[in-house]
């Protein structure tokens, strides 16, 4: 009963979150390009982004690098980081944003690594996730740990959410 609760309160905020078009006006307002790189996220982060109107305007590149050969050929993620630190590591999610500003030049670069369920284990439980932030010449990355009770399509969009106030809060300081 728990989970349903906790559940619905997730499908609530996904319903009424402005956090995507808050950052499309400031990323308008400021004429910033913005490109993502998601593992966990599966595209939902850029999804998110280009559910507003206008955002062709700041959107410059998205990828969803969800493998780890992905993360190597088109971040560059080293394979020592990827055996060292695992794909879900703060190790990784710089090398995610370092890699996408080399590829794009985009003023601000977003990137998400995470487990998002079923399964996890006591080093890399459901719920955790690194997120990066590359803007001027600063790649800022934070660990989120969310309740591994929500369900698998909830968990990704709380990890989206976290980015984009992660994001603002970037932008705005």
């Amino acid at each position: 009963m728990k989970s349903f609760f906790l559940n619905l309160k997730a499908f609530i905020l996904s319903q009424k979150s402005t956090t995507a078009q808050d950052v499309g006006k400031i990323l308008l307002r400021n004429a910033l390009k913005i490109s993502t790189a998601e593992s966990c996220t599966g595209g939902l982060l850029s999804s998110r982004l280009t559910d507003v109107s206008g955002s062709s305007a700041y959107i410059k590149m998205n990828f969803v690098t969800y493998s780890n050969d992905a993360k190597q050929k088109i971040l560059n993620v080293s394979s020592e980081t990827l055996q060292k630190f695992g794909a879900v590591s703060e190790q990784c999610a710089f090398e995610m944003a370092k890699g996408l500003i080399q590829l794009t030049h985009s003023d601000i670069v977003l990137c998400t690594t995470g487990i998002a369920g079923p399964t996890g284990d006591e080093n890399k439980p459901i719920g955790l996730v690194y997120i990066a932030c590359g803007y001027k010449d600063n790649i800022t990355v934070k660990e989120f740990k969310l309740n591994p009770g929500y369900n698998r399509r909830n968990m990704k969009f709380l990890f989206t959410e976290e980015a984009l106030k992660m994001l603002l809060q970037i932008i705005n300081n």
